[in-house]
């Protein structure tokens, strides 16, 4: 009998995963797998569950169902703790702090602290260890929370919005060492962003929330080559909700049309009859039609998938 591959180590590892505030689910039934070594994008629209399920993994909030791993362990661990760093949208910084004093904090908190890295990331943005955090703008009180984050030395770092308040120079150099430290150190990182051209370009695999639920989830590759983006002129033989009857055979996420011409993102269910030009999509182009269409049906890519265990008797049983 032929031995599988062994299951690479997970990041995170989420099963039925919903949290409920008053107002209702924020997040619910999420599950999915994040291999270590990855640089994940999360995306959805404002109010999708993002910085919930980032709280979840880094702590700071409890599920009301299911469970969440990190690296193995459980959130509120010690093991998980030292190895996940969480930056959040507001970046909370004591104001009255020096920037010295803001590092030297992050130092006596973090038993692996690597102050030169820290230290490198202000000094680039000309940033005065003397300052006060309060004196600061926007852009370089992000530069001192990204350093306390890397300084960190974490394995898991969790970014909501990072840089929503910097400009693109800053934006891109700040990337480039993410990029840079994520490629040195094996760091899985997990960025929410509504930057799609900004996922497109750094993130090799993805989760995209909507309305509380899981829409998509796996690697970029294996996302991108299970969709087609077709294009043609429609016959007059149309089914419920406008989808060409040579289509209809399909799973369609998006269709559109202009006079008589359709585009539409399917996941093929074999050959598209018909006369269609077809191609395998853009990463934004697949993530603007599921955000246009958030009743689509889900896609969880193998990558993502819970991975299977063996019990004593050989049967494969879910990993939970």
């Amino acid at each position: 009998m032929d031995i599988a591959d062994p299951i690479e180590e997970s990041a995170i590892e989420a099963f039925g995963v919903g949290r409920k505030y008053r107002r209702g689910w924020a997040l619910q039934d999420c599950s999915f797998r994040l291999p270590a070594g990855r640089i994940c994008g999360l995306v959805g629209p404002n109010g999708a569950g993002k910085t919930t399920l980032m709280a979840i993994a880094a702590n700071l909030l409890k599920p009301t169902d299911g469970t969440l791993t990190v690296f193995g362990a459980a959130p509120e661990s010690a093991e998980a703790g030292l190895r996940t760093a969480f930056l959040a949208q507001e970046k909370p910084l004591f104001r009255r702090f020096t920037v010295a004093e803001t590092l030297r904090l992050g130092r006596e908190l973090n038993p692996g602290w690597d102050q030169q890295a820290a230290e490198g990331i202000v000094r680039a943005g000309n940033v005065a260890m003397a300052a006060k955090i309060g004196t600061l703008s926007g852009g370089q009180r992000t530069r001192v929370a990204f350093a306390l984050a890397f300084g960190k030395r974490p394995d898991l770092l969790l970014l909501d919005e990072p840089m929503s308040d910097l400009d693109p120079l800053v934006r891109h150099e700040l990337m480039g060492t993410l990029l840079a430290e994520a490629a040195e150190r094996g760091t899985t990182v997990v960025m929410s962003s509504h930057m799609l051209s900004e996922i497109e370009n750094v993130c090799d695999f993805l989760l995209v929330l909507s309305t509380g639920g899981l829409r998509v989830a796996g690697d970029v590759e294996e996302i991108r080559s299970a969709h087609l983006l077709v294009q043609g002129a429609h016959s007059d033989t149309r089914q419920p909700h406008g989808i060409p009857a040579e289509l209809a055979a399909h799973t369609v996420i998006e269709s559109r049309t202009s006079g008589r011409q359709v585009t539409a993102l399917i996941r093929p269910d074999g050959p598209v009859a018909g006369q269609w030009h077809s191609r395998t999509p853009g990463l934004e182009e697949l993530l603007l039609s599921y955000l246009r269409s958030p009743d689509a049906p889900p896609l969880i890519s193998p990558t993502a998938q819970i991975p299977l265990a063996f019990n004593s008797h050989g049967s494969q049983v879910t990993a939970i």
